[in-house]
């Protein structure tokens, strides 16, 4: 591709409409309901299923949106896309498209799922919520999965529909503070980590799951059209202000989910099946048929996805990882991570033997070769004693690696 094209980073902004100029060739561009926050802060927007997603915003750097959700908390509305499945085969349906088994999810509860081609290689993953007995939503990262869905529902007595809800996350130890201040009636009891529940704020009636994106304390909240968004939004703004929330943008999450070991569509492709990506520990190859099962019972079952921390540097994306001058390995994701004050990446490697305590080099964004070690993932809290509430310290300080 030409230099031209990838010197350059793409954006969408928001911009006044003039002579009420025709917006159909954009109509694809949905902003959420709750963008109206973010416009006073010059934001800059990227494409996620189609929706408009804050990749920037001029208000906050990106190391004071790290702090923000490790020490205090954050609002962060997202392009999550959720897809309802319901009828009398909606479970059995989810389950030849689904590789982890729903019949052991209980109503009121999410799973970590994700969906994959015949040959075993992953389409896209995301939260599954049970919403009742033979109704569930599907919670899509980026990714198409709805003609996917369509393509294998002949046989099913199932309806696949788009709801048209809009998901919004409130990340960080002080995220329950705020749920507090923002329902009306009594907390969700029990709310335990990958909950659902339904409470009443601003008088309107909201699904939300104790889930997130950040490996911290938090839960999501679910707009649906018949919500007043502007209502639920103003309000839970106005709790969280009180203790100290920040609207965010993408940096929010970069090194915290890199450092947590949580995947996005830069770790995994058409061509990387669930055990490369680090997934086999979700894979529940005694499940009755599921699509791509019979290709990953032949697959190689080790991993190829790891973390790694770099020294003094921020690693540069793709085939960038080196041993002895040769070529080891891809850097999928990579930041700055100012808890551990170096450089963090999920890489994935040409080998699964070249593992954590691996010693490597890799080229950075500074235009120089740093070294680097591969290590294992999380890079910390490996219990998730913070997601589910068990640990509730706050770093106060950063901790340098020591490597």
């Amino acid at each position: 591709m030409h230099k031209s094209i990838t010197s350059k980073r793409y954006i969408i902004k928001a911009i006044p409409i003039e002579n009420r100029r025709p917006i159909e060739l954009s109509s694809t561009m949905k902003p959420h309901p709750l963008s109206y926050m973010e416009l006073p802060y010059d934001p800059e927007y990227s494409l996620y299923n189609n929706r408009m997603t804050p990749e920037r915003l001029n208000n906050v750097s990106d190391d004071e949106q790290y702090w923000a959700v490790r020490q205090k908390v954050i609002l962060r509305n997202t392009g999550q896309l959720p897809v309802e499945i319901s009828g009398p085969d909606a479970k059995s349906f989810a389950n030849l498209v689904f590789a982890r088994d729903l019949s052991r999810v209980a109503v009121g509860r999410c799973l970590y799922n994700f969906a994959l081609y015949h040959n075993g290689n992953i389409i896209t993953d995301g939260i599954m919520l049970r919403l009742a007995e033979d109704k569930f939503w599907m919670v899509q990262a980026d990714g198409e999965l709805f003609k996917w869905y369509m393509a294998h529902a002949h046989h099913f007595d199932v309806t696949i529909s788009d709801p048209n809800v809009w998901v919004s996350q409130i990340q960080g130890p002080r995220s329950m503070d705020v749920l507090r201040g923002a329902i009306d009636g009594e907390f969700p009891d029990p709310w335990r980590y990958f909950d659902v529940a339904t409470v009443s704020i601003a008088g309107e009636n909201v699904i939300i799951t104790r889930t997130g994106f950040s490996n911290e304390l938090g839960w999501e909240f679910y707009l649906r059209p018949e919500n007043n968004a502007e209502k639920v939004g103003n309000l839970i703004w106005k709790v969280g202000r009180k203790h100290g929330m920040i609207l965010t943008s993408t940096p929010v999450f970069r090194a915290r989910r890199i450092e947590a070991g949580l995947l996005t569509q830069a770790e995994f492709d058409i061509e990387t099946t669930p055990f490369e990506a680090g997934l086999g520990h979700f894979m529940e190859m005694e499940k009755e048929n599921f699509i791509g099962k019979a290709a990953l019972e032949k697959a190689d079952k080790r991993s190829r996805t790891f973390g790694m921390r770099i020294r003094g540097g921020i690693a540069n994306r793709g085939r960038t990882i080196l041993i002895d001058n040769d070529f080891v390995g891809r850097v999928c994701s990579s930041a700055w991570s100012p808890f551990q004050e170096c450089g963090v990446a999920l890489v994935r490697m040409d080998s699964p033997c070249t593992g954590p305590g691996s010693e490597v080099n890799v080229q950075c964004t500074d235009g120089v070769i740093h070294s680097a070690q591969i290590c294992a993932l999380p890079m910390y809290d490996t219990e998730k004693n913070f997601v589910r509430g068990r640990d509730v310290k706050l770093p106060t300080e950063p901790k340098p690696w020591k490597g």
